[in-house]
């Protein structure tokens, strides 16, 4: 082969490996967060689940947000298209549909509710305790009322 055809013939390769590696990058929207609660205790109300960066973290409403009617059992969701990073997720079973947590006069919440990491430490949640770390790949977490 004439070092000129090598040569052309080299380009070529390099030419369609950032070619390839310029489309996948265009073609990725995210990833799927899959969200698994196993004990639903009743068929009261509804699920209000919200994805959270560190910004609106226990600040109302998150990033991406879910609601189901409640059923008593297992119940699994997905927020899609999740950009990498570092998240939380936050779940509330509204017993009363009332789209809010309800509290005691004490102050404790009066509904179930729960977090990414399942750190149930007595009082409020911190980001750093619930966060994970979302990359190229779809996560799967288990939340516990």
């Amino acid at each position: 082969m004439q070092p000129f055809a090598l040569l052309k013939l080299v380009f070529f390769l390099i030419l369609s490996l950032l070619s390839l590696m310029g489309v996948s990058a265009q073609e990725f929207k995210g990833v799927t967060v899959t969200v698994t609660i196993e004990n639903v205790l009743n068929d009261q109300g509804d699920i209000l689940a919200a994805l959270h960066t560190d910004a609106t973290f226990m600040k109302g409403a998150g990033i991406k947000n879910f609601k189901k009617e409640a059923k008593a059992g297992s119940l699994t969701f997905t927020f899609e298209d999740v950009a990498p990073g570092t998240y939380a997720v936050s779940v509330l079973h509204d017993q009363n549909s009332n789209q809010r947590m309800d509290f005691e006069a004490s102050g404790m919440p009066m509904e179930p509710y729960g977090m990414s990491g399942n750190d149930m430490a007595l009082g409020p949640p911190t980001f750093g305790a619930c966060a994970f770390e979302v990359g190229w790949e779809d996560v799967d977490l288990d939340i516990r009322f």
